[in-house]
């Protein structure tokens, strides 16, 4: 990282808190190329909150002059008036994702609102933060296409496609994700939105051992399939990807739709579309979600790809 940049990191960050931030957005996001010298940083704006990341081990001097650079932002008068309570600095590389505070005091637990839908953080304990802004797209293409819909929500982490497809409507929705705790925020997000929990069905099961369970729910108008791009013992994005396509002939109901997700860099949009002509034929590629634009990449094929098929 280049302690050079630093000032363009924080002149960034200004520009973008005095177009009033909503309550959950990227600020800053290096891990786009497009800033040389500061692809390992990123900053998030949760719940006035200023939430700082570091994807790689910095120089002890380059994390003195951010911490510098960051307190004297706060004695400006435009940070002041953003309400701002807490600038916090994640250190992505540590094992343990260490978070330190340096100004304010840490609201772990805070609500954010995304397009009048609320959702439940955790901030400060694990590397994400049960919410991932980049897919702020994908959540509301979901919500105008749910009306009426029995959907498929794989990988369904805190259930941010669930409560949107309830929020537009859906008949009813299934997820589902081996990680039983996130399920359970999952449940509780619904309940920040006052819905109607016997629409909502919450299978804490490895999706690649459990495809009679999910069928039996079935079949679906709408899958949505976001996977982690790799999860050691549970998911290898190019081997495992291609196994769930192939399921789609007995889980999609006639006229159905498949939002297929991928966020890694090692793959392109046509990795999507060539493995679901092989896989499932039936399923004709629609369109490519836009990515929210502070998501924006110097390589668009090396961001996330949201596709619609149907």
């Amino acid at each position: 990282m280049d302690l050079n940049q630093l000032t363009t990191f924080i002149q960034h960050i200004e520009t973008q808190l005095a177009s009033s931030p909503v309550s959950v957005k990227r600020l800053f996001h290096g891990r786009g190329r497009r800033w040389p010298g500061l692809e390992q940083l990123t900053a998030d704006w949760l719940a006035n909150q200023l939430i700082i990341s570091l994807f790689k081990q910095p120089e002890p001097l380059f994390i003195r002059a951010l911490e510098a650079e960051l307190t004297s932002l706060t004695q400006r008068e435009n940070w002041r008036n953003t309400g701002a309570t807490c600038i916090a600095i994640q250190h992505r590389y540590q094992t343990n994702q260490q978070l330190e505070v340096i100004w304010g005091t840490l609201e772990e637990k805070p609500v954010v609102d995304e397009h009048g839908l609320k959702f439940q953080l955790d901030i400060g304990k694990n590397q994400n933060f049960g919410l991932f802004p980049d897919m702020s797209e994908g959540r509301q293409w979901v919500q105008q296409h749910a009306t009426g819909k029995h959907v498929l929500n794989l990988f369904a982490y805190t259930c941010g496609f669930s409560v949107a497809a309830i929020a537009g409507g859906a008949e009813r929705v299934v997820n589902v994700d081996m990680a039983k705790a996130s399920l359970s925020k999952g449940r509780e997000n619904h309940k920040l939105n006052q819905h109607d929990l016997s629409r909502v069905q919450f299978m804490g099961h490895d999706i690649f051992k459990s495809w009679g369970k999910i069928r039996k729910s079935g079949p679906y108008d709408l899958i949505v399939i976001d996977p982690p791009s790799f999860q050691k013992g549970s998911f290898a994005l190019t081997r495992d990807y291609r196994k769930i396509l192939r399921r789609m002939n007995e889980l999609l109901a006639d006229q159905g739709s498949v939002l297929a997700c991928v966020n890694s860099p090692v793959v392109d949009c046509n990795f999507l579309i060539e493995t679901m002509k092989e896989e499932a034929p039936f399923i004709n590629f629609q369109q490519r979600l836009d990515n929210p634009p502070e998501f924006e990449d110097i390589d668009p094929q090396a961001s996330l790809k949201a596709l619609v098929f149907r």
